[in-house]
Order: structure tokens, then sequence, then C-alpha cells
């Protein structure tokens, strides 16, 4: 016997290495079409491109999660020459192929409305939620960023996505006996994946160096197509790299601050090097969340370097032409790094960016000349960005105020903070029955123009006992989906035949059905529902009207809030008389989400208000005939309408965060017990909820056409992208001309600023005050001293005034000049309308004046009298 022929286990682990191949399967030739629609991932968003694959083999489909590219892999060689030859298939295929190809070459929003505008945007994102294949995702922000592409995909926005590809991508999430969260990463097979890498125009994989402090790293480009949008992630999982250099696209979100620095530096810096390596020239760079601030930094130093720009007219250049989205409502979900670690992985930026220490760090501190304070990648986003926003209405307001810091001379609204509500890609999260609903009683025009409201409105065309079953089925499958989860996890445990057979019994395809699912921070109170068990089995466990509930969400591995809160609700659901009741489904993904806003009735979104950003998993349920029962935050505050589904409470906000759960729980027990369980129970005579199905229409004609990710990429085009782009395209012509210009008249404004005064104001109101509707003139005398009229824009600030006289929510006006008195004060002056009855107040401020709105917001350069 030759004993070389066997290996022990202990043995094995001398092997270090292998020679590697690849074995790919034959595709006959009439099957060829699959490997294209399989690697461009417009596929998951089209119903009859997914059926295509799910018929190739169900068994695989479900055991490779959806990944095409592996079912390809995985299908014997006797079942793709049978499908070769299968002419319904082969039907099918064609029908798909097609699709794609005028998908592709379709004209689009973008190209009708902006065709001629020469424009590219590069969206700057540190996670991607694609499909479930691909967990380069974590939650909310890259379920955002990936419907983002598919939706500038959809419009024909020209626009590209940068990432990180992370080896291990995001954990899975499995419950241990005691419920306590376990986490399990799995590598990620880029070969299975429909990802392709980047090369010269010589054939050799294209590859780039960035420095770190402990030595060069190596970095590889791959490329996903995401319709007609390249998705390009950077890796530094190469054999060239150190072994801790490879872990830096190990993990999303992993690792200590160190690894976080490294991985923004990687994501930012190494990803405008990408972008040049591949000559690919953005006019505008999207930085979504501040992970990725620093490639403003990599800007102004190439621009320094490549055209001899001093600092100054470089900032400028990359100011105009970056936008900034902020998603967090609290300063802690911001990254602040220590000086000493900036001191470590940046400090030859100083240098080459000409700056102290201190002045660079200043870059990153809303005060300056805190020296201790940490360096603030959203801060450094905002200052070096032209437009900032939120991602709701009220998100803006908070995101105002909370970084008012920057703007100490504002009032609260005028600070530039914008915002965009977020919307979700409804292709990607409607169920298939529901859209053929669509096609049958809408027209195809409500995939091709989703913002018409008259096509939403033909919504009561459909007969409601259709959309009525059509939902149903939906909530069916959600249950058979969720029994079969949970037996998979009690297997996992450990249980016995007859534990098993139980889950059968658990959940009723006919009983309202209720879902919570999202992240487990504990500002989403998951546990709220809970804070009076008896009078919630009173609720659960009427046998005239069950209610159930499905619960659902990750915890991040440091979050042991998050998880205490998870066991807390797996314990609290082990009572007999909740068992079959509520449930917990492990491992929340893009798939779980897909099944539960399809199939849930009501969707429950309890925060503590104002901490919900925008909240996009409530969107993603009208368009399948699901109703939103939320705290007013986010995007709830914009579409409720008292109609459209339930609100809990009115916004009010409270000091006391006990007494605030309290009253939120109490008010979330009395709609579900004397409104939503009543509405839904109350049936005709052909057994239909009619007042419920109204609700249900409501809330789709309300909610589709407006919170989707169509109008949202459109409103950043139209709002930002193009006007950035535009300016972008100014300011370097003429060997950076404009931007040279324009940084002369800041240093100008600068150097000349504090010189300037209000110094009388006047005006004719009458001492008794005036009424209503009459005007007023205001008039006021103004030292400019070296600066000119047109440098400068005088305004009244008009508005009503608080117990402490002051303006709240005002207005400016723009005042007259009107000349110049022998002294040389100008005089300006503003006719005012009386137009709010109350207690009213103004006050004379003076601004830069300037084209671009950027410009006119200063620090330090707003003068008050």
């Amino acid at each position: 016997m030759n004993e070389h022929f066997f290996i022990t286990g202990e043995e094995k682990h001398k092997v270090r290495s292998a020679r590697a191949f690849h074995v790919s399967p034959y595709l006959p030739e009439p099957l060829q079409a699959l490997t294209k629609i399989a690697r461009n991932l417009w596929w998951c968003w089209n119903t009859e491109a997914v059926e295509l694959f799910y018929r190739i083999d169900r068994e695989i489909w479900d055991e490779v999660n959806h990944n095409p590219i592996m079912v390809l892999g995985k299908t014997s060689q006797q079942r793709l020459d049978f499908l070769a030859q299968d002419d319904s298939f082969l039907s099918h295929l064609k029908r798909v192929e097609k699709s794609l190809e005028n998908y592709l070459e379709a004209k689009t929003w973008y190209s009708h409305n902006h065709g001629k505008k020469h424009a590219k945007v590069a969206y700057f994102s540190a996670e991607f939620g694609l499909h479930e294949s691909l967990p380069i995702y974590s939650g909310g922000l890259g379920i955002l960023a990936g419907d983002h592409l598919k939706s500038a995909s959809d419009i024909g926005l020209p626009l590209i996505g940068v990432g990180l590809l992370y080896r291990h991508g995001y954990f899975n999430q499995y419950l241990n006996a005691d419920g306590w969260q376990q986490e399990q990463y799995t590598d990620l097979h880029f070969n299975q994946l429909p990802l392709e890498q980047v090369c010269d125009k010589n054939g050799s994989i294209l590859k780039f160096q960035l420095s770190y402090p402990d030595g060069q790293v190596t970095v590889q480009i791959w490329k996903l197509q995401v319709g007609r949008v390249p998705l390009y992630l950077l890796d530094t999982d190469v054999p060239e790299n150190a072994a801790h250099h490879r872990e830096l696209t190990g993990y999303l979100y992993g690792g200590d601050l160190t690894m976080r620095i490294q991985q923004e530096i990687l994501l930012g810096i190494g990803g405008i090097k990408a972008l040049n390596l591949m000559e690919i020239e953005p006019t505008v760079f999207h930085m979504n969340e501040g992970h990725s601030a620093f490639l403003a930094l990599e800007r102004v130093r190439l621009l320094m370097k490549n055209q001899g720009l001093p600092f100054g007219v470089a900032q400028k250049v990359v100011r105009c032409s970056s936008v900034f989205t902020t998603h967090t409502p609290v300063p802690a979900g911001n990254d602040v790094f220590p000086p000493q670690l900036m001191d470590a992985f940046l400090s030859d930026y100083y240098a080459a960016l000409g700056l102290t220490r201190e002045n660079f760090l200043s870059l990153g501190r809303q005060n300056p000349s805190d020296y201790s304070e940490g360096f603030c990648m959203t801060v450094l986003a905002m200052k070096l960005s032209a437009f900032s926003n939120g991602v709701s209405r009220l998100h803006g307001a908070v995101s105002r105020k909370m970084w008012k810091n920057l703007y100490p001379e504002l009032p609260l609204n005028e600070i530039p903070i914008d915002y965009i509500t977020n919307g979700v890609h409804t292709a990607s999260w409607i169920a298939n029955e529901m859209a053929q609903l669509y096609e049958r009683y809408l027209g195809p025009r409500w995939r091709e123009e989703p913002l018409n409201h008259e096509i939403w409105e033909r919504i009561q065309n459909i007969p409601i006992d259709e959309l009525w079953r059509t939902h149903e089925r939906r909530r069916e499958r959600l249950v058979h989906f969720a029994r079969s989860r949970i037996k998979t996890m009690m297997r996992r445990h450990g249980s016995t035949t007859i534990e098993l057979e139980k889950t059968d019994e658990m959940l009723d395809p006919e009983a309202l059905t209720i879902g919570f699912a999202r992240r487990f921070a504990t500002y989403k109170r998951g546990a709220m529902l809970f804070s009076d068990i008896e009078r919630l089995k009173k609720i659960l466990c009427n046998k005239e009207r069950p209610v159930q509930f499905i619960f659902a969400g990750k915890a991040h591995p440091k979050d042991t809030g998050g998880k205490e809160l998870i066991k807390q609700i797996v314990h609290l659901i082990r009572d007999p008389e909740l068992a079959n009741r509520i449930i917990f489904i492990e491992n929340y993904d893009i798939n779980v989400a897909r099944y539960l806003v399809q199939g849930v009735d009501v969707w429950l979104n309890n925060p503590r208000r104002p901490l919900e950003a925008s909240g996009t998993s409530g969107m993603k349920v009208p368009v399948n005939g699901g109703i939103n029962c939320s705290i007013p935050d986010g995007w709830w505050c914009e579409s409720y309408d008292g109609e459209n589904g339930w609100s809990i409470g009115n916004g009010e906000e409270y000091e006391d965060e006990a007494y605030q759960d309290e009253i939120e729980s109490k008010s979330l027990y009395d709609l579900l017990e004397k409104d939503i369980i009543p509405t839904f129970y109350d049936r005709s005579r052909d057994r239909l909820p009619r007042n419920w199905i109204q609700t249900m229409r409501r809330s789709m004609m309300t909610v589709c056409p407006i919170f989707n990710t169509y109008r949202m990429v459109a409103e950043y085009a139209e709002k930002f992208y193009l006007p950035s782009s535009e300016v972008y395209q100014k300011v370097t012509k003429g060997n950076f001309k404009g931007a040279q210009e324009l940084y002369q008249f800041y240093l100008k404004l600068a150097k000349n600023w504090r010189a300037i005064s209000v110094v009388d104001v006047s005006d004719n109101l009458p001492a008794e005050g005036t009424e209503v509707g009459q005007d007023f003139t205001v008039t006021a005398r103004v030292q400019l001293g070296k600066l000119d009229i047109s440098d400068v824009t005088v305004e009244v600030y008009q508005g009503y005034l608080d117990s402490r006289n002051r303006i709240i929510n005002g207005h400016p006006i723009t005042m007259k000049f009107e000349g110049t008195e022998s002294n040389g004060l100008s005089i300006f002056t503003a006719s005012i309308s009386s137009g709010v009855i109350g207690h009213n107040g103004y006050a004379v401020r003076i601004l830069p004046q300037h084209d671009l709105k950027f410009m006119r917001y200063q620090p330090g350069m707003i003068t008050w009298e």
C-alpha cells in the first residue's frame, strides 16, 4: 500500500497552496445567451429573467441563494443538454435576451430631457445592496445605494459606482438555543459571481499601489454590470499583499478605528486612483455617507500636482463638483478619527496639500480652534461639497440642527443642508403577481412612467376581489416561507421530529400579519410591542380575530444592546400563548425582506423620533398591497395623510424616554384594538374587508408614485448633479480660469469682510404697528469698504418672532441699491409686506453675492446689523 495516497487531517495543513483551475459547464450553443444575461444584474429586477433561471433547476436555484452564475455551474450537463432541445425554454430565453437588448438600447428619461449635457457622475459608497447573492451590504444604506444604481440605469443617467469588494461579505446571522446572535462569515468566490476583472489594453489585470504606513498595498479592480451602470469594486486580497493588507477588503464594517480609516482611505483615495487608471473622468463625485470623503483630498492633491493649482483654487474646483449625502440623525453615527490616527495614516497629505498639521485637521473639525477635536468625515465632506443633503424632509431639518456649528452666523433654516427623500427601486421589490395585476389594469406605462399619478389612480380599476386574492396569496407564501426558515433553525438546535412537525401550526395564512424587520439598533425599539404582555396576549389570542407578528433583523456584531434586544424578543415569544403567533426569522437579508414586504398586511415601524433618517423598508410595502403603521418619523412624515395607513402618535418628541415608550406603546395597542384589527376583520357578505381594501388602495396610490428611486435619482440629477457638472466644466475651462477667478473673489472677500458693517437701519412703520397686508419700507446705510456693490447682497431677513424676539423660519428679501452718500456709505431699500398676523420682526444683513449658490454661505462671511 502506498501511504502517500492517504493524508490525515493533521498532514493536510502542510499543503501550503495548490495550482488552481476552474471547470466551467459546457453551455450548448442555443443556451449561450444565458451567460450574457447572468452577467448583468438587470436580470434581478426583471421577473421573466428570474423565472428563466428558476426553470433551469429549482432546487439548485434555492441552494445557491439565487445566483445564476452558480446555477449554470452546478446544473448537470444532462440537464443543460435537455434544455437546449426544449422549445418552451428556448422561447423563454429568446424573450429575455431580447428584453435585455431592448432595455440597453431604449431611449431614457435622461436622453430625452438632458441628453446633450456632458455629465458623468461617480457614486461612492462603502456598501451596495443589489441582490442577496452578493452580500456586500449590511442594511438600509447599502440597499439604498443598490437601488440608486438600478434607477440610474433605468433613467439612463451616466453614472458609475465605486465601492469595495469584501471577501467575506457581511455576516450570516444564526441564533443559538438561548436566542443570542451568532455571526458566521463565508468566503465569496468571485469567479462564481457576475464579476469581471478590469484589465488594461494589453489584457493584463489592472492593479495599482496605495501607500500605508506599514508598506505598499496592491489593489485590483472588479467590474459588476448593473443594467447600464458599471460598478467598480476594489480588492486587496491579492497574493502580492501581506496577510493584514489582504484583510482590508475582508469584512464590511469589521475591525476597529484603525481598520476603518484604512478601508476609508482605500475607498476614497483608492477609488480616485482607480478611476484615473481606467481613464474615467467624472464631472461630479457623490459621496454616499462620509466613508468616502477622503476622495476630496485626493482630488485636491492631484489638481495641485498635475495642474499646478494652489490649494485654494484646487479646493474650489473640488467643491464645485462634489455632492454629499448624510444618512445619520445622531452625532455618534459619524466616523470621527483621533488626530493621532490621522497623523499615522495621512501626515503625508499635510505637506502634499501645502498645509500645516492644524490647518489640515481643521478641514474635519467643526471648531478649527479646538485642537483636541477629532477629524470628522462628515464635516470634511460638507466643507468640500457644493451640495449636502439629508434623506427626508425631517432628516434635513435634524441635520441642519446637528451641524449648525459649521455656520454659527446663519439662522437654522438657512444652513445649507438640503434634503432629497429616499425611495425604493419598485421593480426590485414588487411581487410578480402584483406586477401582473398592474400590467392588466394600469397598463405597461406604470413601469415606464412611475411618477405619473394619473396612472397610479387606475388602481381603483382593479376589482377589489382580485386585489384581495392576490394579496392573500402573497401572505400565504410568506407564512410557508417563515415556517420553512423556523424549521431549519430548529433542526440546527437539535429539535425532535414532533417539535419540527409543530412548526406547521405556526402562523395562520388567513390571519392579520404584521411585519417588523430592520437593523436591531436600540433606537428602533424592537421590543416596544412587548411592553404590556397581558394586553398583547389578548390581542394575539383572540380566536375570532387572530393577529400574528413576524420579526427579523440583525444587530451589529459589536452592538451588545441590539443583541440583547433580539434575545429578549426570542425569550418572550417562547411563552406558550405567543409561540405560534410571533416568530423571529434569523439571517435577515434581501431575500427575507422581499418575502416580508410582499406578504405582510401591516408594516410596523416604531423608532424613537427623530432618529429614523428615512426608513425605506416601509416604502416597499404599499406597492405590494401592504399598509404602514409607523411613528411619524423619516419618510412617513411626508407620506401619511390620515387615510393611507396609521400614525403612532402625532410626532411628539419627549425628553423622558421611558415616558415616551409608555405613551407610544399604549398608542400602538389602541390602534391595533380600535382600528387596525376591526378594520381587517370587518367583512362584507362576500367575505371581503372593503374598508381595509380602500386603505390599501389609498396607500398604493399615494406612496408608489412618489417614494421610488426613479423620482429620487432624477431629483439628484436635476437638483445637484447637473448644476454641479455645469459649474465644474465652467471653472475648469481655459486652464482653470474660472476656478482662479472664483478663488480671487473669495480672497477679496476674506481680506475685506471685517471692514464692512450695517451702520444704520430705519423704517416708516407706525409706532403702534401696522395692519396685515400693509407695506412698509426699510432703509439701510452700509459700509462696504473696499468691496464693490456687486460683491455683496444686502437683505432684510423677516419672520415671526418667538418669546425671546428671535426670528423663526424667516425668509430673506433682497434690498435694492439706491446710491452712495458723500461719506461713502451705500444706501439700500426694500419694501416689506406685513403678511403674517402676530409678533413679527426683521433684521438687515450682508452676505457674499455670487452666481454659485454655495458661495453665498461662507463661514465668517455674514454680517448682521
